[in-house]
C-alpha cells in the first residue's frame, strides 16, 4: 500500500515533519513509493540528502536503518558476520562433541551478528534503509548492493535464503566523489539535490530557526548565496547556514544591511583560507 497518493501529498507529508522539498524532490519521493524503487540522491555535501531519508522515515512512520559507507566497508560490516568469540566459547564448552553436531549449533541465529542490510531485509515491519555516502565504497562492495537491490533477499550458506517480508524503502546518497556504476544507477530513481534556491533557503531558515525575522532570513540567504559563488574549498551547507543564523541571533545581530560580521564566518566556513577569502570579498562589497 502506497504512503503517498501524489507528489503534492508527499510534499505536504515532508513539510509536516520539517523538511521543505522542492517539486523535484516531492515527485521523486512519490514515485519511489509508488514504483517501489530506490532513490539515488546525488549532490554536494550538506544539501539535505541524508535529511530526506530521515524525513521520509518520520513522515511514513517507518523505522530508519542506516548503513554509513566508508572506504574498506565489506560484507561483514554491511550484511552479516558470525560472532566468532561466542562461537569459540561454545566450542570450548562442548569439547568432545563431533564436528557435525557442533557445526549446526554454532552456525545458528544465536551466533549471527546482523548488520544494516540484513536488518532491513529481515525486518517484519516496513523500514527506510539509508545507504549513506555510497560513493565512498569500493566497486566490489557496490556489487553487493546490486544483489540486494535486485531481489531484496540474501543467501546465508548456513541458514538458507532470507527474503524480505516487507520491501524496504531505500535511499542512497552520494556526494559524487566518484562515478557510480551504470548498473547501480539503472536500479534507482535519480535525484540531483543542489543548494536550495534563495526563496527556499529563506523558508528553511524561518522554519528551523525560531525568532528569525523574514527580513534577516532573506538577507542571510542572499549573503550565503554570494559566498557560494566564490571559489572556495568548501561552500557552506544548508546546516551551516542554519548554524550561522542561530549564531547571529545569539549575538544579538539582527541587521545585515550595513555590514556582514565577518568575525562570525568561522561558523559558516570550515577552512581558514575560505574564511579569509570570503571576508575580503564581502568587505570589498560593503
Amino acid at each position: 500500500m502506497s504512503t503517498f497518493c501524489s507528489a503534492a501529498d508527499a510534499a505536504s507529508a515532508l513539510e509536516r515533519v520539517g523538511y521543505l522539498p522542492d517539486p523535484a524532490i516531492a515527485q521523486v519521493a512519490f514515485l519511489a513509493d509508488r514504483l517501489e524503487k530506490p532513490i539515488l540522491a546525488e549532490g554536494p555535501a550538506g544539501v539535505g540528502k541524508t535529511a530526506l531519508a530521515l524525513a521520509l522515515a518520520e513522515a511514513s512512520g517507518r523505522r530508519l536503518i542506516r548503513l554509513q559507507c566508508y572506504e574498506g566497508l565489506d560484507e561483514a560490516k554491511a550484511l552479516y558476520e558470525w560472532n566468532y568469540h561466542k562461537q569459540l566459547l561454545r566450542l570450548q564448552t562442548d569439547e568432545g562433541k563431533v564436528w557435525g553436531e557442533l557445526e549446526g549449533d554454532i552456525f545458528s541465529e544465536e551466533f549471527l551478528l546482523e548488520r544494516p542490510l540484513l536488518a532491513a531485509i529481515r525486518s517484519t515491519e516496513p523500514v527506510v534503509l539509508l545507504i549513506d555516502e555510497v560513493d565512498r565504497i569500493e566497486v566490489e562492495t557496490e556489487a553487493l548492493l546490486l544483489e540486494i537491490l535486485d531481489s531484496f533477499q540474501v543467501s546465508i550458506p548456513e541458514l538458507g535464503t532470507i527474503v524480505a517480508s516487507s520491501k524496504p524503502w531505500v535511499v542512497l546518497t552520494s556526494n559524487n566523489t566518484r562515478e557510480l556504476s551504470e548498473a547501480l544507477k539503472r536500479r534507482c530513481l535519480f535525484l540531483h539535490v543542489d543548494y536550495p534556491a534563495l526563496e527556499r533557503e529563506r523558508e528553511i531558515l524561518t522554519s528551523r530557526v525560531p525568532g528569525l525575522s523574514e527580513e534577516l532570513a532573506e538577507r542571510i540567504a542572499e549573503v550565503v548565496r554570494s559566498i557560494r559563488s566564490m571559489a572556495l574549498r568548501k561552500p557552506p551547507s544548508v546546516s551551516e547556514t542554519i548554524d550561522w543564523a542561530r549564531t547571529l541571533l545569539a549575538l544579538g545581530i539582527d541587521d545585515l544591511s550595513a555590514a556582514v560580521p565577518t568575525e562570525t564566518l568561522n561558523v559558516l566556513l570550515k577552512y581558514h583560507a575560505d574564511v579569509e577569502k570570503a571576508s575580503r570579498e564581502l568587505s570589498s562589497d560593503q
